[in-house]
């Protein structure tokens, strides 16, 4: 699977946060940065921070005293979230499998829904350790399977009827990233221990089908994939917004989706 993060460009950002920040990634922000001491054992490090809806709860949350870095491996996202969320943070570019820190620079690595995108995921958990303290926690998040999201799973079906054997057009590595076992495996591998896994289970909301669906296909590169093909983006929202309100209504659109949080400490 190639670097999805590091293609958002253009308009991408400005529709990833304004659609489905309110939709779904914010109650999953909150979930994940309330499992974290206002007083962690160290600076704070967010990796992969995105348009900044982490980044935010992370910095309304902590002491104004800790120091937040947050770190995205694309551009356009860095600079969308560094003109939206205020506060004393350091923004900086950086690549979760080669963090450009020093050894035992953080008390805490903060990641919601990114690492299942880094190609190398054995070294993104050896770099979060890299980085971190002895005692200090990983938190971070990953979508559970396609069987607990019918959200993605409902517009990933009709995408993939449209492009019958077209890897491309394949959106299921993110929510095949979730095996407990695995998890543990490269989690010890990393010398992390006492780890907790939890499965999270919230409401997603939107004003519509079609807004949710918008925000899906527009909010992420996939709809620089569509017009490669000559399909024009509006036409694949239009089945993919049918295909939501089977799963959660027409207007308003509601649904559940589920993740997988995880927690462990720097051993």
């Amino acid at each position: 699977m190639t670097d999805v993060a590091a293609n958002f460009t253009g308009s991408m950002a400005e529709h990833y946060d304004r659609i489905m920040g309110p939709a779904q990634f914010d109650a999953f922000a909150a979930d994940l940065v309330g499992r974290l001491s206002t007083r962690p054992p160290g600076d704070v490090l967010e990796v992969a921070c995105g348009t900044g809806i982490v980044t935010r709860r992370l910095r309304e949350r902590l002491d104004p005293g800790v120091r937040l870095v947050a770190t995205d491996i694309s551009d356009p996202m860095l600079q969308y979230a560094r003109g939206k969320v205020p506060g004393r943070i350091e923004w900086q570019k950086a690549d979760a499998a080669s963090l450009p820190f020093k050894d035992g620079s953080f008390g805490a690595v903060v990641c919601a829904f990114g690492v299942m995108f880094v190609p190398d995921k054995k070294a993104a958990f050896r770099e979060a350790r890299r980085v971190l303290n002895e005692g200090g926690v990983l938190l971070l998040n990953v979508w559970d399977g396609l069987e607990a999201n019918p959200q993605s799973r409902a517009t990933n079906d009709v995408i993939e009827a449209m492009f019958p054997g077209d890897p491309e057009m394949r959106f299921r590595g993110p929510f095949e990233f979730n095996d407990r076992a695995m998890l543990g495996a490269l989690l010890a591998g990393a010398h992390f221990g006492q780890v907790r896994m939890e499965v999270v289970r919230l409401e997603i909301r939107a004003a519509s089908a079609r807004e949710y669906a918008a925000g899906q296909l527009k909010g992420t590169p996939r709809g620089a994939l569509f017009a490669k093909r000559g399909i024009p983006i509006e036409q694949v929202i239009d089945r993919a917004a049918a295909a939501l309100a089977a799963v959660g209504g027409e207007a308003p659109f509601r649904c559940t989706g589920q993740a997988l949080v995880v927690e462990a400490r720097a051993i």
